[in-house]
């Protein structure tokens, strides 16, 4: 069983020591997905949504989050994100967002693929919400992730294209 490396002795939480640590490349992908009612895809492909360019807005916020990552998720360390990549693109009913996130650091950028993709999911939901306030935000996770100490990982469904 793995330890939980963000607990001291005392089990407080704190900030791990990566100091000593390796610098590889790493990479991350991540997704979620915004449900939406049959009213704001029609807004939405039609392109009439009163507050502007869905699509970009949504991916200059998850770039954004991505690179303030560390600043909202108190234990996460400063990387220097060599790449950001936010992808969106209408599935059914549903906005599909994947957010790549790379560097060559000590530490993974899992985090900031997330941040990514929760950001440009919530970017969404406000920039929809005047049409529909039951849009679901959902299945926000790690579709994979490449180097480290802990080795490669993947879900089973972990494209990015």
């Amino acid at each position: 069983m793995s330890q939980l490396t963000h607990l001291n002795a005392a089990g407080e939480a704190h900030m791990v020591d990566v100091s000593e640590k390796e610098i590889t490349s790493r990479t991350a992908t991540a997704q979620s997905v915004v449900q939406l009612s049959p009213r704001v895809i029609a807004a939405i492909s039609s392109e009439t949504l009163a507050k502007g360019d869905l699509f970009g807005a949504a991916r200059i916020a998850g770039i954004q989050a991505a690179k303030k990552c560390s600043e909202l998720i108190p234990l996460c360390h400063a990387l220097p994100l060599t790449k950001i990549a936010v992808d969106i693109e209408i599935v059914n009913d549903s906005i599909v967002i994947k957010g790549l996130c790379k560097t060559n650091a000590v530490t993974g950028v899992e985090m900031e693929a997330l941040s990514a993709v929760s950001v440009a999911a919530l970017t969404i939901y406000d920039m929809c919400k005047g049409l529909d306030k039951g849009i679901t935000i959902r299945d926000v996770r790690l579709l994979s992730k490449t180097g480290g100490k802990s080795s490669d990982w993947s879900s089973e469904e972990n494209s990015f294209d």
